[in-house]
């Protein structure tokens, strides 16, 4: 059954402005210390992925965050929801500390799509229930 649903769409522009004017200290307050560590890499190689890559994640973790209801508040912390990749390429999410606890104690399951176009960051996320 469905929990609920969220939705984002993100201004790529917006998260340039702010790593251009906070620098690295953005992209930790957003990123978990796995997706500091592959903006990291992708930004050596190529900065604008590393923009797209912080874009896709906040949109993500917004569009999370609505699909459980409660918005920007504890349990829900930037750092304490991942979006990771499986091996297939797929992404997922990964929750940790009071988030993962609070997530399981209610036997949920979340979904993630995330896209990335021009000037915009897309996500959507839908979580399941798997109690009566």
């Amino acid at each position: 059954m469905i929990y609920g649903i969220g939705t984002d769409i993100c201004d790529i522009r917006r998260i340039r402005a702010s790593l251009e004017k906070h620098g690295e200290r953005f992209a930790q307050k957003v990123l978990s210390d796995n997706e500091l560590n592959t903006y990291r890499v992708r930004s050596e190689r190529w900065p604008e992925r590393g923009v797209r890559y912080v874009a896709t994640r906040f949109s993500a973790k917004e569009a999370f965050s609505k699909a459980i209801g409660m918005g920007m508040r504890m349990p829900m912390t930037w750092r304490l929801c991942e979006v990771a990749k499986l091996p297939s390429g797929q992404p997922t999410i990964v929750l940790h500390g009071v988030l993962k606890e609070w997530f399981e104690a209610k036997g949920l399951t979340a979904h993630v799509s995330v896209s990335d176009e021009s000037d915009y960051a897309t996500s959507y996320v839908v979580v399941e229930t798997h109690t009566a």
